[in-house]
């Protein structure tokens, strides 16, 4: 997990709930440029909490830009991956923006605002400043482009009692709101945009709101005042680590970069080939046709736990690396992803992982590693 590190005469950035955090004695932590909680009261605890229960994640690291103007769309269409023709108002897609050689430069969600020819888009923390310029320089027509990021707040509420937490905060019908929309509303007062995505799997949701002093404390405070009877934790990013890992979704500088191209990535269901021109999609066509690797999820033998970097070797060779790796809460075994030969990526197929110089037994499986009823609604999508 490349989360950890220590920063010194480094200017590093603090999300509006920092002086929280630490009120709670969480460990801090650089990661992408802010100071962040990796756990409060443990990791597994904390993983536990968001499958059983629920839990909130502080995610104001996370990029916003608006796209607006009456080329809004052509030039999203234009410039992702994803099909954002089939994006309805109040509606929210899962992309990626591409270089000319078709690799990633960044997975995002798109959304579509109910004022017409508007959207906001959601992009990784480590990649605001390199997706804000790439959208930049391909602007053409009447496109304008905002990046709010620092003028945007957001808490993702996770887990299987995150709807009877947040449904006694505002009157809008949490229960009608499907997986992958949003609606615009009030929680505890405060103007909100409620989004039902998240990192984790599990039923839950987002709320973007302005971060103004008071709204975040008045925030933070109601949604765990509300979730008191659920024993409601906060959430750090040790924990939405092994969350999205067990549900086998890419974190971006590990299991997707600029080496990668969403075909290998297993990204080719938001690839949509047939849509008409876009950046990238020549390359990605040809790497379609000429696919030599392929990104799997795999569990360990022997309660061995693999970890990021580590060498896998198939049919006595090596054939890449872990792109990440960690020991599952839920399934109490060691798993993890990597790119390996198209040869050895089909399920059930076993290979050996390099552990500090011990080859341990690996066999490829199916994401994700643990049962998602969120995952596969919008896989199907």
């Amino acid at each position: 997990m490349a989360l950890l590190g220590f920063w010194k005469g480094r200017t590093v950035k603090k999300t509006p709930f920092n002086e929280i955090h630490k009120r709670l004695g969480a460990k801090m932590v650089e990661f992408a440029g802010f100071e962040m909680p990796v756990q409060y009261t443990g990791i597994v605890a904390e993983h536990k909490q968001v499958r059983q229960s629920v839990g909130v994640f502080d995610v104001s690291h996370m990029g916003e830009f608006y796209v607006t103007g009456k080329d809004a769309e052509r030039f999203l269409q234009e410039n992702t991956i994803n099909d954002v023709r089939k994006l309805e108002p109040g509606g929210a897609q899962y992309t990626a923006l591409v270089n000319e050689g078709g690799t990633l430069l960044d997975d995002l969600i798109v959304y579509r605002l109910f004022n017409d020819g508007r959207f906001m888009i959601v992009a990784n923390a480590s990649n605001i400043e390199k997706d804000f310029k790439a959208f930049s320089s391909r602007v053409k027509g009447d496109v304008k482009l905002d990046n709010a990021s620092d003028r945007t707040a957001l808490l993702s509420v996770q887990g299987p009692k995150s709807l009877e937490t947040l449904q006694s905060l505002t009157d809008v019908d949490l229960k009608a709101l499907q997986y992958y929309h949003f609606v615009n509303g009030i929680v505890s007062g405060i103007e909100a945009v409620i989004a039902r995505t998240g990192y984790t799997g599990e039923l839950g949701f987002e709320l973007f709101f302005e971060p103004k002093a008071s709204s975040c404390e008045r925030m933070w405070n109601s949604i765990f005042d509300a979730g008191k009877k659920f024993d409601i934790m906060p959430i750090g990013l040790g924990a939405r680590d092994t969350l999205r890992l067990e549900m086998g979704y890419c974190l971006y500088g590990n299991d997707i970069d600029e080496t990668t191209n969403p075909i290998e990535a297993g990204l080719g269901w938001i690839t949509k080939i047939d849509k008409g021109s876009f950046v990238g999609k020549d390359a990605i066509v040809k790497a379609k046709q000429n696919l030599t690797r392929k990104l799997v999820g795999f569990k360990m033998d022997k309660g061995a736990i693999p970890r990021h970097g580590y060498d896998i070797d198939c049919h006595g060779r090596s054939v890449g690396h872990v792109t990440s790796g960690t020991f599952s809460p839920s399934g109490e075994s060691g798993i993890g992803m990597g790119y390996v030969d198209v040869s050895c990526a089909a399920e059930n197929s076993s290979f050996h992982v390099d552990i500090r110089g011990k080859k341990t037994e690996a066999r490829v499986v199916k994401l994700p590693f643990v049962p998602s009823h969120a995952r596969d609604e919008i896989m199907a999508r």
